[in-house]
């Protein structure tokens, strides 16, 4: 395939991938990650994907690596349980690419971007309530707090009413319907910023697809697979996943958030199950940047398992 994903070399270097040992990568996609893992070792992987297109598309790369490659349609949330089915206890890394993949997010069909026009859908497993139906359907006060809480949308008060004003004439159907309303509402933008209307359907994918509690989910899960030595790597692309995985690691690794930024960390009273391996995280270098402008805003943190007697 032709997909690389982001900080690639980063997340496979962070994995530590050796010879018989076995991997989950959480969020195949285009098998960036998976490949990686099975080209760097002799190691086996497991990929689970939430969306049956890119499970679909993976199964000429499954035949490629058999038996190495096991390929599972799931939400990563329930790894523990996937696993299990499976007959694996335990993993000795997992790789987590959060967020929409670069071919959900250009498949126009799909409704995960206003770039191109397409139905407002953006359902990663192709099933359940659309972003239309949210759309169509919650209050202006539901819809003003996704907005505000999933996209930190400034003027989410504004885009929810000018929505609830809008479908009163008629049902919003399209992406180019909703991106030309809340561009109207949120007013142009300058000229070194994203378009008006991104942090509003950042804000629909993420509640759609209730990324935010299955990233909760999938740090626990992880923490549990995982083996004593094992390494969690996360790949996140905006300030509320990344501060997830970082608030995540920290409680983990007994240091909480302390509450000055002029004092020092505090510690949790009970043994820490993870060590924080990237007290800052790492960043795309400019040459990636500059091939994958999409990569400029990732941010990946890496945790490794720590023994009981830690």
């Amino acid at each position: 395939m032709s997909h690389v994903p982001v900080l690639l070399t980063e997340v496979i270097d962070a994995l530590q991938p050796r010879d018989g040992g076995r991997y989950l990568d959480g969020t195949f996609g285009g098998g960036g990650y998976t490949t990686g893992l099975l080209d760097r070792a002799d190691c086996q992987v497991i990929a689970i994907d939430r969306d049956p297109d890119a499970v679909a598309a993976g199964q000429a790369l499954a035949e490629r690596y058999a038996p190495r490659l096991r390929l599972i349609e799931g939400r990563f949330g329930d790894m523990a349980d996937l696993l299990s089915a499976e007959g694996v206890e335990e993993v000795d890394g997992v790789a987590l690419d959060l967020g929409v993949s670069s071919m959900q997010f250009d498949q126009a069909q799909r409704g995960f971007s206003f770039r191109a026009a397409g139905p407002l859908d953006m359902r990663m497993e192709k099933r359940g309530p659309s972003a239309a139906d949210l759309v169509n359907e919650a209050d202006e006060a539901e819809l003003a707090d996704i907005f505000w809480r999933y996209g930190e949308e400034r003027r989410s008060r504004r885009v929810a009413r000018a929505i609830v004003e809008r479908r009163k004439d008629k049902r919003i159907e399209t992406t180019g319907e909703l991106a030309e309303i809340v561009r109207r509402a949120v007013g142009p933008s300058a000229k070194d910023e994203s378009d008006p209307a991104t942090r509003t359907f950042q804000a629909l994918r993420i509640a759609v697809n209730d990324e935010l509690g299955e990233l909760e989910r999938g740090l626990v899960a992880a923490e549990a697979v995982l083996a004593v030595g094992g390494r969690l790597a996360v790949v996140s692309f905006h300030s509320l996943e990344d501060r997830a995985v970082k608030d995540f690691v920290r409680a983990r690794a007994g240091r909480a958030p302390s509450p000055s930024r002029h004092a020092p960390p505090a510690t949790d009273s009970r043994a820490a199950t993870l060590r924080d391996l990237t007290r800052r995280p790492v960043t795309p270098g400019k040459a990636e940047v500059a091939g994958n402008p999409r990569a400029r805003s990732a941010r990946l943190r890496v945790a490794e398992k720590l023994g009981s007697c830690a």
